[in-house]
């Protein structure tokens, strides 16, 4: 979904102090890979920037519980026979 999709093999792993110490510097990376944030060499955190506010929504949209809900419902319905897919519906 999301506008500018981020590279899954494509992960920078870098130090919590680092971070702290650079974080506008992160941020701007972020918007192009995702940040893994590491504690004392363990994974703590992933930083994910957005280019636009349109990658922002995209995200909010994708992880949101209830939407994700509510296209499993429309999922299951059409399997049941129930409603019309998108390609079929009049223009």
């Amino acid at each position: 979904m999301s506008g500018s999709k981020k590279q899954e093999s494509s992960m920078k792993s870098v130090a919590l102090n680092e971070v702290k110490d650079d974080l506008s510097r992160y941020l701007r990376l972020a918007e192009k890979e995702e940040v893994l944030i590491t504690r004392h060499g363990k994974p703590a955190g992933i930083l994910i920037g957005f280019a636009s506010e349109d990658d922002w929504f995209d995200y909010r949209l994708e992880h949101d519980p209830r939407f994700l809900q509510r296209v499993e419902r429309s999922r299951q319905s059409l399997r049941a026979g129930r409603g019309i897919k998108l390609e079929e519906a009049e223009p």
